[in-house]
């Protein structure tokens, strides 16, 4: 039962959504299916997340902001067995932001909010000794900022770090992946496995409060924080006529993630100077499976649908990002209107997981039934 090129395509991706509110700071999922695609191959999407994450219980109506993120990435077969590739992301972020009439999360002025981006370019190379395996491996460059701002009682109020700013400026590091991938193209199967390393990052910062105390008031300093390691593993098969079954495997060391500003931890530490707050902080690793099938319907439909799991990084969670996990389902279509080239749009739905969120390890309240939906589109060519 062996695919055409137009029958493999409807698995480039799982959906173009397919990992837009996950665990942590997790946003793209860092695939590199694109990569492994037959022959000269460039894509193009953008991924949109509404999302709602509210609290009865401290009565905050939605703190989550949509935001969206584009990816990009272009795969030359330059020799029978050499293969060269380039993937833009954004792997890791955050946007979020509290009513500023919350007296937990706000002043009455300005609400708790935060603001993390990152941006990855990867470069690889191949090496096909057959038609049956592919080792590849590259280097990636990763960029990160981030804008922070504490306010209400949740952190103190006025007296302690409620009104707690830092501003972390664009900063650059290099880190690496590698992996390797089989096929048997006569049944359509493709498994790859691919781990990346974690990202060191040494950033310039400028923290601040309005604490009547010169040494506490404000501090130009650096954050030190690793993106963390993590492990894909990538499967599809041929169950019949034009139908394949795919699934998505996904581990992330976020047990060891923390960001200590400087500033934070010396106002945190006072009056118990053994205790000093994270300004983010994991205390599990995450894993994440997103399933299902891909059909054919004839020369220019194809479809997805898939279901997802994610089993988050922990509770007690930030209060920056008060959800543990998440369960959706997706469903996706692939219009060829020629056999060189391609436009998919997919659609997501995540019921997202109950959290109790935390300050410094105190519980501040709980967060729950919420929910988010996500869109994505892609165009795909191949030359």
């Amino acid at each position: 039962m062996k695919l055409t090129v137009i029958h493999s395509a409807i698995l480039i991706s799982l959906l173009p959504s397919a990992s837009v509110f996950a665990a942590g700071l997790d946003r793209s999922g860092q695939s590199i299916s694109a990569f492994l695609q037959p022959g000269n191959y460039a894509e193009a999407g953008i991924t949109v997340l509404d999302a709602e994450v509210k609290s009865d219980e401290l009565k905050v109506d939605d703190m989550a902001k949509s935001y969206y993120f584009p990816s990009a990435a272009i795969k030359v077969q330059a020799t029978d067995k050499i293969s060269l590739g380039l993937i833009y992301d954004q792997p890791y972020g955050a946007e979020a932001e509290y009513d500023a009439a919350s007296p937990i999360f706000g002043n009455g002025v300005e609400g708790t909010s935060v603001d993390v981006k990152t941006e990855n370019l990867t470069a690889l190379i191949g090496y096909q000794p057959n038609e049956n395996w592919n080792f590849y491996a590259g280097p990636v460059y990763q960029t990160v900022e981030a804008e922070i701002k504490l306010r209400g009682l949740a952190y103190g109020g006025n007296a302690k770090l409620g009104t707690y700013n830092i501003k972390v400026e664009q900063e650059e590091a290099f880190g690496w992946l590698a992996g390797f991938a089989y096929s048997i193209p006569e049944i359509a199967l493709k498994a790859a496995v691919t781990y990346r390393s974690e990202i060191e990052h040494n950033a310039k910062s400028k923290e601040s409060t309005l604490l009547p105390v010169p040494s506490l008031s404000a501090l130009t300093s650096s954050v030190d924080a690793t993106t963390p390691q993590s492990v894909n593993f990538d499967f599809q098969t041929g169950i019949a006529k034009d139908t394949l079954a795919f699934a998505n495997v996904r581990w992330v060391h976020w047990s060891q993630f923390a960001v200590k500003p400087t500033l934070l931890g010396n106002i945190s530490s006072i009056p118990a100077p053994h205790v000093r707050q994270n300004l983010i902080d994991y205390s599990d690793d995450q894993w994440s499976v997103n399933a299902g099938l891909g059909h054919k319907f004839n020369n220019k439909w194809s479809g997805t649908a898939a279901v997802g799991y994610d089993s988050g990084a922990g509770n007690p969670v930030t209060t920056l990002g008060p959800t543990e996990g998440y369960w959706s389902v997706g469903l996706g279509g692939q219009y060829s209107p020629a056999e060189n080239y391609f436009i998919q749009a997919g659609v997501k739905y995540f019921w997202l997981g109950d959290a109790t969120a935390q300050t410094g390890g105190n519980p501040v309240g709980d967060f729950e039934d919420n929910h988010a939906i996500g869109y994505g589109m892609k165009i795909g060519y191949r030359f």
